[in-house]
């Protein structure tokens, strides 16, 4: 009896850790064509920008809630030509200029050491609620993964995404604020959720970005 009772202690609590999986923060490229877990700069297909897709809506799930460190408005500095962003990786910061000189400055997550990316592109296409879609050598390496998560607070890419020229990188939030202002992707850039919808409503396609 002793037995039978230690083997369904074991059976219940299996099945409670299968129901609390949570996808940790990666910046694997979502779509057939997606780079592979050691490939974080081969081309994927960027998302149409004028994609007709039903429009999310909130789950009715409880969401953790976090709040970005506030920000001091600031007054240009620089005149960098209008409609620009700029990344500086060591300082973890991204600066959007506007065609006006108005600066804005967000706290950011760059690559960790050897998957960082320097020099000038674009934007090409951006994303509400985007799905990500791990790749098949993320699935064999962990095979509980799922073919698609769906958006919500487990989505490694926050609620905006923003797809850079090239398959090379994107913007995009993150279910891992605690990792803003560190080297913690495969190459992409994190941004609070705030910040990231914020940026997502100001920048266009064709928007130039410079990584340093």
């Amino acid at each position: 009896m002793k037995r039978l009772v230690f083997i369904l202690s074991i059976v219940l609590l299996t099945a409670v850790h299968a129901g609390a999986q949570v996808y940790i923060p990666y910046d694997g490229y979502d779509g057939p064509g997606g780079y592979s877990y050691d490939d974080p700069y081969g081309s994927y297909p960027p998302p149409p920008y004028d994609e007709q897709e039903p429009r999310y809506q909130d789950p009715p799930y409880d969401e953790p809630r976090y709040q970005a460190p506030y920000r001091q408005p600031q007054q240009p500095t620089v005149r960098a030509s209008g409609g620009t962003i700029t990344i500086s990786t060591q300082q973890h910061t991204l600066i959007y200029t506007t065609s006006q000189g108005e600066e804005f400055a967000y706290p950011i997550a760059v690559g960790r050491q050897g998957k960082q990316w320097f020099g000038t592109t674009r934007v090409v296409s951006k994303k509400e609620h985007p799905e990500w879609r791990p790749t098949a050598s993320m699935r064999a390496k962990n095979p509980r993964l799922p073919a698609v998560v769906k958006a919500g607070p487990q989505n490694p890419l926050g609620t905006r995404a923003i797809y850079l020229a090239d398959g090379l990188l994107r913007i995009h939030g993150t279910n891992d604020p605690s990792s803003i202002g560190t080297n913690a992707s495969s190459g992409c850039f994190r941004m609070y959720r705030q910040d990231v919808e914020e940026l997502y409503e100001m920048v266009q396609p064709g928007t130039r970005v410079i990584v340093r």
